[in-house]
């Protein structure tokens, strides 16, 4: 599985961004697809970065409390892509964005996780 992002950028406090992700590949059936992040320059092992927002096939959220009201996650099943809306962006909100999606096959769930997309907010 293949995970493409796009969208980040830099932009001005109070402005938004919204990023894309499309899994492709050998999906077998996708339980859940989601946002994390970490500070830019750091290398984190994979499972020490922060939730941002995640969603399942079925439309459940869960969105951080730190990004709440203002990040929105949505998702096109049919085209295996979740997107991430950011408005009213803070500079503490800059940072790699990764995509992550959970596959599940033969009853076994795999997470398969994207590159990242720098997100950039300052004056």
């Amino acid at each position: 599985v293949q995970l493409q992002a796009s969208g980040g950028g830099s932009v001005q406090p109070g402005g938004s961004l919204r990023l894309s992700c499309e899994a492709s590949g050998n999906i077998h059936s996708i339980h859940d697809m989601g946002w994390y992040r970490q500070p830019p320059g750091e290398q984190r092992d994979f499972r020490q970065r922060e939730l941002v927002a995640t969603i399942t096939t079925g439309g459940d959220t869960d969105v951080a409390d730190s990004v709440a009201g203002r990040f929105t996650i949505s998702a096109d099943n049919a085209k295996n892509t979740v997107y991430l809306q950011m408005n009213s962006l803070k500079p503490e909100d800059t940072a790699v964005y990764f995509c992550k999606v959970k596959d599940i096959f033969s009853g076994t769930p795999f997470d398969y996780w994207g590159k990242g997309t720098q997100v950039t907010v300052s004056s």
